[in-house]
């Protein structure tokens, strides 16, 4: 039985498990050389031939058609995209990428596909541990390389090329694929690692809010892989083991107000992040920083009940001082209007009810598929309130898109008696799922939608970049972890908790007096 603190490892497969990647570019460059000659011989101009940077930039852990299309568009050449039917012969970018493929099948017709031992190695300790393996890849030809080269079976989830076509999966940069091999795991991304070697395929990792990216730099490209949200970056992983990934997983925040924890003994001795040494004295910011606030246990202190938590005329002005230098929003597991009365300062964005209510200025979103299972939750509440209302004190929290089953004032003798009654209400239902909190459990949709995603959605609104701007999300509970995930190594994700623990966050400040106290040293 797997008793460590992670339970699935995610791999990409070329450049990682398997040494495809050379061949891949061998084909690409070949593809693309003959068609810019052969354009040139049409059309005149100057011949540049394809690049390895154009591969590492350009092309590299992108769906083959779309690898086309950047190339392409950095040259200022613009053709029909065409259809994947396109014979290879066809000049559409659909057409181009069937030639790469052509060539690509060729020669591992001829050669049988090399790998990396070391990964090898990893993956079956990993395996007799049981830690769930699984394979994500852009590339259509995964399954082909997998059964050529002989460890198919070491994977226990696929999800590929063909696989995202079948589902309508959105391509690296973003999550999908990783989050889908980590539901067909039946395992979550705050439990799970991704190990990438492509720049795109880090930021997958990051956006997908796993809770480590591992990046490999088999093209010396370790800026780049940390750039783009690598915790740590090896050049193979024969210095990664399943001890070094456990103490990971266990790595406490350093206070960020305070002495030092002593994490930098902590950790292995690899290649970090700046964002894992960085010292409070990096305050204020090298960056423009936009700051996202949790509201329960952050603006206000934990309290017996949630319409006991109100925002003091001291900390409210604060957060107003705060927003009108810096970009702000308000990010709560409350309903929107709730939080959005509470705070009471116009001109902030306000996420509810875990970043399913999004409403700033000018703009708005409901999330689509949580709007589906309305019904659902209200039913839910329904019986809730029936099959706990005996217990005293306990208190069903409605929050529209999901719940709150508040036990903070529940004599302990009658906790135990909670779950159970959850559990029983929530058996065999999919599209709903719990998460437990500060003596709180949250029944909320089972979808891929979080305050992580929140955050970025946000961003786009503003047309913020991470490159930029320097995001600070601070939040006290399990749920801000999606966020901190999602930030960490591109920003500063702080926790609030009165001592350190085990988390995705840098840092940590004690309560919200040391959160008020962090905001008058930035606004002095």
């Amino acid at each position: 039985m797997n008793t460590l603190p992670f339970k699935s490892v995610i791999f990409d497969l070329d450049g990682v498990v398997t040494q495809t990647a050379l061949v891949h570019s061998r084909a690409w460059k070949e593809m693309f050389d003959g068609y810019l000659r052969a354009r040139q011989g049409r059309d005149g101009g100057d011949f540049r031939e394809f690049t390895d940077q154009d591969y590492l930039t350009y092309v590299d852990g992108k769906p083959r058609y779309e690898g086309v299309k950047s190339f392409l568009e950095s040259r200022d050449i613009h053709i029909p995209y065409g259809a994947p039917k396109d014979p290879p012969d066809k000049e559409t970018v659909c057409g181009l990428g069937n030639k790469k493929n052509d060539t690509f099948r060729q020669v591992l017709s001829r050669e049988k596909p090399k790998m990396y031992p070391t990964t090898v190695e990893l993956i079956k300790k990993l395996k007799e541990q049981g830690i769930k393996i699984g394979v994500a890849s852009s590339s259509k030809n995964c399954q082909f390389i997998l059964q050529a080269a002989g460890i198919e079976e070491l994977f226990e989830a696929r999800v590929d090329g063909v696989v995202s076509v079948e589902l309508g999966l959105k391509g690296k940069p973003e999550g999908d694929i990783f989050v889908r091999a980590a539901a067909h795991l039946e395992t979550l991304p705050a439990e799970s690692v991704v190990v990438e070697d492509a720049e795109s395929g880090i930021a997958a990792g990051r956006n997908g809010g796993f809770r480590l990216v591992i990046g490999i730099a088999r093209n010396n490209n370790q800026k780049e892989l940390l750039e783009n949200g690598a915790d740590v970056v090896v050049d193979d992983l024969g210095g990664i083991d399943i001890e070094w990934i456990k103490k990971w997983f266990m790595r406490p925040a350093r206070p960020l107000l305070g002495s030092s924890t002593g994490l930098d003994q902590e950790i292995p001795d690899v290649t970090v992040h700046p964002a894992h040494l960085r010292s409070p004295k990096g305050f204020p910011f090298g960056k423009e920083p936009v700051f996202f606030l949790d509201y329960d246990g952050t603006l206000t202190p934990i309290v017996e009940r949630p319409e006991l938590a109100v925002l003091t005329e001291e900390m409210r002005g604060i957060v107003k001082r705060l927003s009108q230098k810096y970009q702000t929003a308000i990010v709560s597991g409350r309903m929107r209007e709730d939080v959005e009365k509470l705070v009471a300062i116009d001109g902030l964005f306000y996420a509810g009810s875990h970043g399913f209510d999004i409403k700033g200025p000018d703009v708005s979103l409901i999330e689509p598929q949580a709007e589906k299972t309305l019904a659902l939750v209200a039913e839910v509440i329904k019986k809730l309130k029936k099959e706990l209302g005996s217990i005293e004190k306990l208190l069903v929290e409605e929050k529209k898109f999901s719940v709150a089953v508040h036990y903070r004032c529940v004599d302990p003798k009658d906790h135990a008696k909670i779950k159970p009654v959850i559990d029983n209400i929530l058996a065999g239902e999919i599209r709903l799922r719990v998460m437990e909190g500060k003596m709180v459990y949250e029944i909320l949709p089972a979808i891929d939608w979080n305050k992580g995603k929140a955050i970025r959605w946000i961003m786009n609104a503003l047309g913020l970049s991470w490159n930029t701007s320097q995001v600070v999300y601070i939040g006290d509970d399990v749920t801000d972890e999606d966020a901190f995930r999602v930030v960490a190594t591109r920003g500063v994700p702080i926790l609030v908790h009165e001592e350190a623990r085990p988390t995705a966050a840098d840092f940590y400040l004690k309560d919200p007096g040391q959160v008020q106290k962090f905001f008058e040293t930035l606004l002095t």
